[in-house]
């Protein structure tokens, strides 16, 4: 008798093991890039097309004060992985190449025994390597149309078709093939919002009906603000009509297309120059890899005769000063969101994916992108700053039997605090050199009203390529921003976000002020010693 019990005792427990092991969720990762908070309709724009990303929204929660600790693509990857700020993790710019051997979250997970899967845009300078079980990348940035993909066995091979499908392809593909016996952790990396804007065919035109608004900042003239004057990001000076706005862009190569390009290039600076045959031959290999002469002939047809229309209509209004700048953000505008388009028609997928195959339930679904974006404010494109827009970043997250449906939660968050939050979801401890922390608890509690932080810092370190913004650091609370750059541009910023939400005011000379800096540059101080930021420490120690 007492065999008996001792056997149904045993398989009472490996039932309930296993149980257990089911009911830990699968975690998916949509990780979008420079796709801006202000561009999707749960975060309250009205003129976009964004019914799957706010289908997350609805099903669960849509986060108002997530921030980045840097403004740039790579490295908001690198904290994904880490938990940490790029002086700790390595990752400094983009041009870098990321430590894939050191601690990254996915080799964590594993060791929770879940399968793990990065597919699409990496971005990282180096491979995946062991950190994931299954990996099919983008090489750097990627092509809109027919790109090529690196696979785990290191083999390139490239994929006919528009890139934000194909990568939707590659992660079902993968989806079916996972062990089933195992949860899953799959970051799905898009291309999409990236520039060049190029939209898939089916969505060309797709916002040419709408006339966008101004921003109210669209015409900041940077008083007050040296280093939002001098950079180089405006839509005015910095985009391109042929290479952004596609005006008298050809799509394709033929040897024709080759040879006026050459020509162009020889021609550059009004001196016509004699290539020689090696600086032909590499210019030619340059050119037949550009974004747009990819195109097969079908594809490059379609988008040829929808451009020549544009660039006919600005041939026709041969606008000049502000009416060309401002049908340059229009132009900006319309293929940016119509990019979108396809981001979120294929986020659909996904969840029809996962509805269909019976995951839904046990699938945290996240949406979020590397960070903020300008879409016209102060009269950018880009990112990089400190200032609101390329700060906030979207992330909404859909957590079936935890996150009520409908959830806002306001608290600010950083994106190192991703790692640490997954890691608890996964029942594991969160490594004490991990520099975020965990919100598990308000998810379950979204109203608790304890700030996880009084400020968030922030440090971006790119100068002067490729958009002459000054490095800085800084924080943001509840009320205040207070920011100071140290090179290109030597400066320190207070702004009230209460009084001025725009940030258009530099307050940092306003005595009415006066406790309030004080006190911030206590609180920045603090910031530099707790995550060991010993660059900006030392700026510091030299002004307080």
């Amino acid at each position: 008798m007492n065999a008996i019990l001792r056997f149904l005792t045993v398989c009472m427990f490996c039932m309930g093991l296993a149980q257990g092991q089911q009911k830990k969720p699968n975690i998916l990762f949509i990780f979008s890039d420079d796709h801006a908070y202000q561009a999707i309709g749960a975060y309250g724009n009205k003129l976009v097309q964004t019914p799957h990303i706010d289908r997350i929204a609805k099903e669960g929660a849509v986060f108002e004060q997530f921030m980045v600790t840097k403004s740039i693509c790579g490295p908001s990857r690198a904290n994904l992985l880490t938990g940490k700020y790029s002086h700790k993790n390595g990752f400094m710019d983009n041009e870098g190449n990321f430590n894939i051997n050191q601690q990254v979250l996915s080799r964590l997970l594993q060791q929770a025994d879940y399968e793990t899967a990065w597919i699409g845009k990496w971005h990282l300078g180096t491979l995946p390597g062991d950190a994931f079980n299954y990996w099919h990348i983008l090489p750097n940035q990627g092509y809109y149309y027919n790109p090529d993909f690196i696979n785990a066995q290191h083999d390139t091979s490239r994929y006919e078709g528009y890139v934000t499908d194909i990568i939707t392809q590659l992660s079902t593909a993968w989806l079916d093939e996972r062990p089933k016996d195992k949860p899953f952790f799959l970051v799905i990396g898009e291309k999409a919002t990236h520039r060049e804007w190029l939209p898939a065919i089916e969505d060309l035109g797709a916002y040419d009906a709408v006339n966008f608004p101004l921003p109210a900042t669209f015409y900041d003239d940077y008083q007050g603000r040296k280093a939002a004057g001098d950079q180089d990001m405006t839509i005015e000076k910095s985009m391109r009509l042929a290479d952004d706005l596609k005006v008298h862009a050809k799509f394709g190569l033929t040897e024709a297309i080759m040879q006026e390009r050459l020509t162009t290039i020889r021609n550059r600076g009004g001196q016509q120059r004699t290539l020689s045959v090696e600086e032909e031959q590499q210019l030619r290999k340059e050119i037949n890899e550009g974004m747009y002469a990819r195109l097969n002939p079908e594809q490059a047809a379609s988008v040829q005769r929808y451009y020549d229309k544009i660039t006919a209509e600005f041939e026709a209004l041969k606008p000049e000063a502000k009416a060309l700048t401002e049908w340059k953000y229009q132009r900006y505008m319309k293929d940016y969101l119509a990019t979108a388009n396809s981001l979120d028609r294929n986020i659909g997928k996904i969840l029809d994916y996962l509805d269909k195959h019976g995951l839904a339930e046990n699938t945290i679904v996240i949406y979020g992108s590397d960070q903020g974006f300008y879409l016209g404010e102060h009269g950018w494109f880009d990112k990089r700053f400190i200032y609101q827009e390329s700060l906030r970043t979207p992330f909404l997250i859909r957590y079936p039997g935890v996150v009520k449906p409908g959830t806002r939660i306001g608290q600010q968050l950083l994106n190192i605090d991703w790692a640490p939050t997954l890691l608890e979801i996964a029942g594991l401890s969160v490594p004490s050199d991990i520099q975020g922390q965990s919100f598990l608890s308000l998810l379950h509690k979204p109203q608790q009203t304890k700030p996880f932080r009084k400020a968030s810092y922030y440090h971006y370190y790119e100068f002067p390529h490729p958009h002459h913004v000054s490095p800085h650091f800084g924080i943001t609370t509840e009320r205040f921003k207070l920011v100071r750059f140290y090179k290109g541009q030597e400066a320190w910023e207070l702004y009230d976000l209460k009084k001025d939400p725009l940030e258009l005011h530099n307050q940092i000379a306003n005595k009415k002020y006066a406790k309030q800096i004080i006190q911030l540059k206590q609180w920045l101080a603090e910031a530099c010693e707790q995550y060991d930021d010993q660059l900006a420490a030392g700026i510091l120690k030299q002004q307080l």
